[in-house]
């Protein structure tokens, strides 16, 4: 394998884990303020993790992007996420919830991770889990 191969492939296994953790938080059905507090901050780093992967992938394929929403509209426009203007949206809140806190927010981004973005995180591992057991 190739550095760029093994870099995804690393990626992945980084993302794989928070999105494992983020799925146990999104489990808990009416959480606590210190879970729904975990619940976000896992949502954080899997969406993090998520770009970062994206972007390797996409420098595997000969493509380069730096920042986040470039990344994203790359991932879209080469067929590898499907819905691209939400996961801008998981990029705003992501951003938001990074630098403030209210607890009437905090409960507005818990149902959007639960309802919109966490469906965006577990196509993204789906589709990657495939390509890593393709690659074997």
């Amino acid at each position: 394998m190739e550095d760029a191969d093994i870099r995804w492939v690393q990626r992945f296994s980084n993302f794989e884990r928070t999105f494992l953790l983020l799925s146990t938080a999104i489990a808990i059905e009416a959480p606590s303020v210190v879970e729904r507090a975990g619940l976000i901050q896992f949502f954080e780093m899997a969406f993090e993790l998520s770009w970062k992967l994206l972007k390797d992938y996409e420098e595997l394929e000969g493509l380069t992007a730096k920042i986040p929403r470039e990344v994203i509209k790359q991932a879209y426009q080469a067929g590898l996420i499907s819905q691209g203007h939400d996961w801008i949206n998981a990029l705003q809140d992501r951003n938001l919830m990074a630098y403030t806190y209210s607890e009437k927010t905090a409960i507005a981004v818990e149902v959007k991770i639960r309802t919109e973005y966490f469906p965006l995180l577990d196509e993204l591992y789906r589709l990657f889990q495939a390509k890593l057991e393709g690659d074997r």
